[in-house]
């Protein structure tokens, strides 16, 4: 029975450039890397300053606060204590891993939503949004069911940051 050898084919294309490697998967990879390093030198620097998360950065990140459950995306605390905002800022965050895993159309929450998904008085979701905004945390859109609210990148990180200094104090 003779070892056959396999040969891995990848095909580049950048914009105008392309490039065609084949043989064995570390030739290929050099080449690839090469490739890389000589036509496109800003994504190295691009990466440094680049940041989104995805969905399983989300679910690494916050899988221990929020589940999504039949009645829709909750934030689970347990008997940790959190500020309006940090509950909020779940709650959009627990939204958008609903939207992100494909459940929903949108990664968005009314204050309605909200309210009804946290339990929290109508006006304290309403302050906090508004300071939430203000920070760069949420966005605003309109839609036909009325004003809805997002988490934003910074809002994600700023919320990792808040959680991983709490569960270092307790």
């Amino acid at each position: 029975m003779s070892k056959e050898q396999k040969s891995l084919n990848v095909t580049i294309t950048y914009g105008e450039l392309k490039a065609e490697f084949s043989g064995d998967p570390q030739y290929v990879l050099a080449s690839i890397n090469e490739f890389l390093a000589k036509h496109i030198p800003t994504i190295e620097l691009a990466s440094k300053v680049t940041i989104n998360y995805s969905l399983n950065d989300l679910i690494g990140m916050f899988g221990d606060y929020v589940k999504i459950t039949p009645e829709g995306p909750r934030v689970w605390m347990g008997e940790q204590k959190l500020s309006d905002k940090g509950i909020l800022g779940l709650q959009l965050v627990a939204a958008k891993i609903n939207h992100e895993s494909g459940k929903v159309a949108l990664p968005s929450l009314t204050l309605a939503e909200m309210r009804s998904a946290t339990g929290l008085n109508p006006k304290s979701i309403s302050s906090r949004m508004s300071e939430m905004l203000k920070w760069g945390y949420v966005d605003k859109e309109t839609s036909e069911e009325g004003v809805r609210y997002r988490i934003t990148t910074q809002g994600i990180h700023w919320l990792n940051q808040m959680l991983m200094k709490k569960v270092g104090k307790s």
